[in-house]
Order: C-alpha cells, then sequence, then structure tokens
C-alpha cells in the first residue's frame, strides 16, 4: 500500500510493526518480522532516511516510529508535488508535440514498431491514451496481445467512458475463451458485432492514432502506428465500412446472442422510394397517409439498420441492398 512513496513490502512491514509497538529493539522486531537482525536493521535505516522511523537517544539500539499522520503526510505531500511537477513536464511536452504534429515530415506520419514487447505496449498505450472512442478490427489470430493480456488496459479505458466499437470475426466465437472475452466487454457496455471475415487487425484511437499489424518475413510481430494523414482517414473508414455490415452481439439469456436486424417492411421500401424520387418527408405522409413523426422514424430506424449517419448514405444502401430498384427515380420522372 506505501509502494507510492518508495516503499517495498518488507519496508512497510517493518513500519507496521514498529507502530504496533511504538517502539522496539532490533531483535525483538526482527522475531516480529522473521527477518534476521541485519535485514530487520537494514530496513529501520531505510525507514530513517524517509523519516518514518528514528533511533532512540534514550536508549542505544532501541527505534521508535514516528507518527503516521505527520511522517505519512510529509511524504504524501512531496509525492503530490512530484506529481504535479510531472503533469506539467506531460503538458509542457503535449503541446511542444502538438506544434510539431501540425505539419509533420512525410515519414514521421508512420511508425514501424518492432518486437512482441514494444508491439503490446504501444497496443496499450493506444487505448491507455484515448479519451474519447477506440475502434477496432479483432480477427481470430491475436498478434502479440492476447484478449486477456489487454483486459486491464481496455477496462480502465472503458471506465473512465471511452467508448468501445469492436468487430470481431465469426472465427472469435469459436475459440476457446472467446464468448468469455466478448460477454465481459458486452458486460462493460461495449459495442460488438460480427462479421464472417475481418480484412486485417486495426484499432483506431480518437481517430487521431492507429495501429495496424504487417506482414513481414521476419519472426517478429511487427506493426504500423499512423498519425493524423490521409493514410489514417483511409483506415477510419475502412473500420466503418466493416461496421456497418456486421451484425451486434448483445447479452441474453443464454449468454452471447447475434443480433439479426429486420428488414425493411413494404411501407418502409414505399417511403424509400418516394425519397428517392425527392419528395419531402411532409409530402412522403402526404401521399402514404402517415404522419411527419412516422416517416421520420422510419426512416431513422433504417438509417440505424445500415449503420449509416446521413440520408444520402441511406440511398447509397438501399440501392446496394436491393430494397429500391435503381430505376425507380427514372420511372417516377
Amino acid at each position: 500500500m506505501l509502494a507510492a512513496i518508495g516503499l517495498d513490502e518488507r519496508h512497510e512491514a517493518a513500519y507496521r510493526a514498529l507502530v504496533a509497538v511504538g517502539a522496539a529493539d532490533v531483535d525483538d522486531l526482527a522475531r516480529r518480522l522473521s527477518l534476521n537482525e541485519h535485514d530487520t536493521e537494514h530496513a529501520l535505516r531505510r525507514l530513517e532516511r524517509h523519516g518514518l522511523a528514528a533511533q532512540s537517544s534514550a536508549r542505544p539500539g532501541r527505534w521508535v516510529a514516528a507518527p503516521p499522520g505527520v511522517a505519512l503526510g510529509a511524504l504524501l505531500t512531496q509525492q503530490r508535488h512530484e506529481l504535479e511537477k510531472a503533469e506539467l513536464t506531460a503538458a509542457l511536452l503535449a503541446e511542444e508535440y502538438r506544434a510539431v504534429a501540425a505539419a509533420p515530415a512525410g515519414h514521421d506520419l508512420v511508425e514501424v514498431v518492432t518486437g512482441a514487447a514494444a508491439v503490446a505496449q504501444r497496443f496499450l498505450q493506444l487505448q491507455l491514451g484515448a479519451s474519447d472512442e477506440v475502434c477496432a478490427l479483432v480477427t481470430g489470430d491475436p498478434m502479440a496481445v492476447s484478449a486477456r493480456d489487454n483486459d486491464p488496459a481496455e477496462a480502465q479505458a472503458a471506465g473512465r467512458g471511452v467508448r468501445y466499437r469492436v468487430v470481431v470475426e465469426r472465427s472469435v466465437l469459436d475459440l476457446p475463451d472467446g464468448v468469455g472475452e466478448l460477454t465481459v466487454a458486452l458486460g462493460r457496455r461495449e459495442e460488438v458485432r460480427v462479421a464472417n471475415l475481418v480484412p486485417t487487425k486495426l484499432v483506431v484511437a480518437d481517430r487521431s492514432l492507429a495501429m495496424v499489424p504487417l506482414t513481414t518475413r521476419t519472426a517478429e510481430p511487427t506493426a504500423l502506428v499512423v498519425h493524423a494523414s490521409g493514410l489514417l482517414e483511409l483506415l477510419s473508414g475502412l473500420f466503418e465500412s466493416v461496421w456497418r455490415e456486421a451484425l451486434p452481439l448483445t447479452l441474453g439469456a443464454s449468454g452471447v446472442v447475434e443480433q439479426r436486424p429486420d428488414g425493411p417492411d413494404g411501407t418502409d421500401l414505399e417511403v424509400l422510394s418516394l425519397l428517392l424520387a425527392g419528395l419531402t418527408d411532409a409530402s412522403v405522409a402526404k401521399q402514404l397517409d402517415l404522419g411527419l413523426r412516422t416517416v421520420q422514424r422510419r426512416v431513422k430506424r433504417l438509417m440505424e439498420l445500415t449503420g449509416v449517419t446521413t440520408r444520402l448514405q441511406l440511398g447509397w444502401h438501399a440501392y446496394e441492398r436491393g430494397w429500391v430498384a435503381r430505376e425507380t427515380r427514372e420511372t417516377r420522372d
């Protein structure tokens, strides 16, 4: 518990034992700690340097505990001061980094990270540094970080309010711990979808940094870390396209359930056809004898169904999915 102020378990145990009795000789304290006298005296010297213990002036060889409220309070105050200085330094470095990143050189837009340990560390950093959203594509073949190893960082980020949107390849459901790990993620209110195939592993943090594995002939895992650039926008677009086509996963009574959304009904198709013919929501409502809010609600549902954010995108997806014939508009014109 006192590791934050520089004490390991042995030194903390020595201080706790000394506080419990107020004062003790080295041999007495050694018996209490089940240590030899040399190690006990070494621990007491360490406590003395931290101001937590002192030798009795009246009785040589006897050690007295410093009052915890005073001694620990002083150490905590000093630690807070050091943290404040570190935060200030971090803020200054971040500002300097942003100034340089405003017009980065081409070769600075991509980092090559090599080695399992380095790839794992960078992957965790991306998540722990996110403040808004983490988007990820997950295949059934982990490169350097297993789901179990990643769980603490993911849980910490999600606990801070970072939104997670994850698309997993269907083969992940067949892994020994696959369903269990997805159950944990869904329990943290992460948004998870499944696709038959995921084109590549990918993680995008706050749409400002991405990481993607790099296939090389070397045995060591290698990944690219991509900073804000056209390439990053391309990777973000790749994620969004896979996300739109994937099916949501939810927690059901029997565990993880694949939620297959219903397709549009006949009225939905009529609404789509009229909108694509150029009619306004009000005109569609009047022609189909529907309320305006009903039309708008149906359009919103169709947008959610296709995972799009604009009506232009909805029209494109409606054509691609065969919901509306491409000649519809020409016929109505």
